[in-house]
């Protein structure tokens, strides 16, 4: 495992440990993060913790051309139950993320530090969020980061029923009218894969991430 100083580098991605960690140490810098998303890794750590920097075996991702929008979510779409923006207010996307209470989960891993790190982001023009409104209520989102065909989700929040997978479906169909190769979901859930996440191998993703629209 590869301690992180303060040099900008990052060891190749094929040396990540067998749970998928590549790395520890280092800060949030947005040099650094984009270094990292932009070489497929990515930070993932309880705040109490150094910085983890990951590159799993096993990549979730979505390709847009290949998503279908199950039925009942068109249902919820074509009644106009929700209002949808893109990144109109990143930093309450991203707080929410961090507030919100989640099953089987005691704490958040993202700490106001990497709130901070993903507003400068934000500021940049890299970090992004899609926001779900209802009554003028922010209701659900998500945020991640845009790397121009490649746009890496970091977290999503519901307060509302559906909420999260309207910002997702969103999310999707302005990825595929836009042309972009994939959305990066990083690892695994059941909740992803019902939304049409599937998973590939790091090698393939890094073929997917280098090569030219």
């Amino acid at each position: 495992m590869y301690f992180v100083t303060k040099a900008l580098f990052f060891p190749p991605v094929e040396e990540a440990n067998e749970d998928g960690i590549l790395a520890v140490g280092g800060d949030l810098s947005p040099k650094r993060l984009l270094l990292a998303y932009k070489s497929g890794i990515f930070p993932w750590f309880d705040g109490d913790e150094p910085i983890l920097w990951w590159s799993p075996e096993y990549r979730m991702v979505v390709f847009p051309e290949e998503f279908v929008v199950s039925k009942s979510m068109r249902n919820i779409l074509n009644r106009n139950i929700f209002k949808v923006t893109f990144n109109q207010n990143f930093r309450e996307v991203i707080s929410n993320c961090s507030s919100i209470k989640r099953e089987g989960q005691e704490g958040t891993w993202i700490s106001n530090d990497m709130i901070e790190a993903y507003c400068k982001l934000n500021e940049m023009g890299i970090a992004k969020s899609i926001e779900v409104w209802q009554d003028d209520a922010l209701v659900g989102g998500l945020y991640g980061i845009d790397l121009g065909d490649v746009f890496c989700g970091e977290s999503m929040f519901s307060k509302v029923s559906n909420a999260s997978k309207v910002a997702f479906v969103s999310l999707v169909k302005r990825l595929k009218d836009e042309n972009y190769k994939l959305l990066d979901c990083q690892v695994h859930n059941d909740h992803l894969e019902s939304l049409g996440g599937r998973e590939i191998h790091r090698e393939d993703f890094m073929e997917l991430l280098k090569s030219k629209r």
